[in-house]
């Protein structure tokens, strides 16, 4: 059990962060801090998966940018001809755009935040064009970057796809699609309840607690080879099937990471085909990607699809753009304009309200999509560290930011965040 011992720990260091104090981003770029570099690298330069060093910060914000150097990956194959490019007219002055942080503290300037946040690299579109664009850190334009909790929207609209053209009835159960999930919690919750994640699982994500069941998902998933004296799930799909019920389904909203492997395996059993490879064949393809994406896999070449997705910057504010345009992009009606109306729409806000997320008031989730019902009908995509695709429809806005901030959770870097976007989304309406 030593290596997945050493791995669980080490990400459970990098979530128990939230107390200590950090450099700052300045001081723990990647770069500068040397790592990896060096034909071999110095000792105390290396990160590895092994020890689990890769995941601790400060070489986390290496890691993000080269995760295919740690864990094993599959691809998600880009447009190769033909890519499209989008028109670039830089505002400058959105540097300068002065927002009021929401735990009160003076005002802040929209660059001053990029380093608060550790942000990699962020774009900014307004209209369809690039209008803000800044990469730092380990994040290069050609650069791949690890999306997080942001694949959990991929698998999701790929399940509301499906849905849309009648492959899923949201009525019908999990065990109805995959019958082996029949004994585990997911066997009579509805495809619609596991997009919109109000299921009722006895799974915990509390990386604070060595006992919550994350960790025997982090086990099952881990790709090395599985100490002798193991016993328990080889793989992410082993897993799903030891997932008992707690509660009634469809009553509140649980942000689990387990549905979208659940969502994961249900698609890629009524389509024949891995989430990497539909996701190709119907978005990135589509819309003109640049750059080959690659998910990380488990043991049994499974794909992560609750968090292992990475891929390129521009590529990603394509996937945006084509969201905020109600699914039409690259000259092509890509996703259905009823199933971007719906997202948009949002799930139960009751049913939101419920949950642990008090700081996001009226908020709500949709097809694993963060709806948040404010004026301007914005809604987004999000994953740990700090990643985003925020679009806001009114302002015909979207922002794109890949991040590595020391604290995994949102909460810590969407006080200055998310008022900052709404800032932007403003002087962009201001200036039409």
């Amino acid at each position: 059990m030593k290596k997945i011992v050493v791995l669980i720990l080490a990400v459970l260091t990098s979530h128990f962060a939230s107390s200590q104090e950090f450099l700052t981003a300045e001081e723990s770029d990647p770069q500068k801090m040397g790592w990896m570099q060096g034909f071999p690298p110095q000792t105390d330069r290396i990160v590895s998966a092994v020890d689990g060093s890769f995941f601790r910060f400060p070489a986390l914000r290496y890691s993000v940018c080269h995760m295919r150097q740690f864990m094993p990956t599959v691809p998600v194959r880009s447009a190769g001809n033909n890519p499209y490019s989008f028109p670039v007219d830089i505002d400058t002055a959105i540097d300068d755009l002065a927002f009021t942080p929401w735990d009160g503290e003076d005002e802040m300037t929209f660059k001053e935040s990029l380093a608060k946040n550790y942000t990699d690299g962020i774009i900014v579109l307004h209209r369809g064009r690039i209008v803000y664009e800044k990469y730092f850190g380990g994040l290069k334009p050609d650069g791949l970057h690890a999306a997080m909790s942001v694949s959990k929207t991929f698998t999701g609209t790929l399940g509301a796809l499906l849905v849309a053209e009648g492959i899923l009835d949201e009525n019908k159960r999990a065990s109805d699609y995959v019958p082996e999930l029949e004994s585990s919690a997911f066997g009579d919750a509805t495809i619609r309840q596991i997009l919109d994640m109000t299921t009722a699982l006895q799974y915990s994500e509390d990386y604070s607690d060595p006992k919550a069941e994350v960790w025997t998902f982090t086990a099952a998933g881990n790709p090395f080879p599985k100490p002798k004296d193991y016993h328990g799930p080889m793989n992410y799909f082993e897993f799903l099937q030891t997932v008992q019920k707690n509660g009634t389904h469809g009553e509140v909203f649980g942000y689990k990471t387990v549905n979208t492997d659940a969502m994961g395996w249900i698609i890629s059993r009524v389509t024949g085909k891995s989430i990497p490879d539909l996701l190709s064949e119907r978005i990135w393809k589509p819309l003109g990607t640049h750059f080959d994406g690659y998910y990380q896999v488990d043991g049994a070449g499974i794909a992560f699809a609750g968090g292992g997705f990475n891929c390129n910057l521009r590529d990603l504010a394509m996937f945006g753009e084509m969201i905020r345009m109600g699914g039409f992009f690259n000259k092509q009606q890509i996703l259905p304009a009823q199933l971007i109306e719906d997202i948009r729409n949002g799930g139960s806000q009751e049913a939101f309200r419920k949950s642990s997320y008090t700081k996001l008031k009226n908020w709500s989730y949709r097809n694993m999509w963060w709806v948040t019902h404010n004026e301007h009908g914005a809604f987004a995509a999000r994953g740990v560290h700090g990643q985003t695709v925020y679009v806001d429809p009114r302002a015909e806005m979207v922002i794109v930011r890949f991040a590595s901030h020391p604290v995994a959770g949102n909460a810590a870097n969407d006080p200055y965040s998310l008022p900052a976007y709404h800032r932007v989304a403003n002087y962009l309406m201001e200036k039409q």
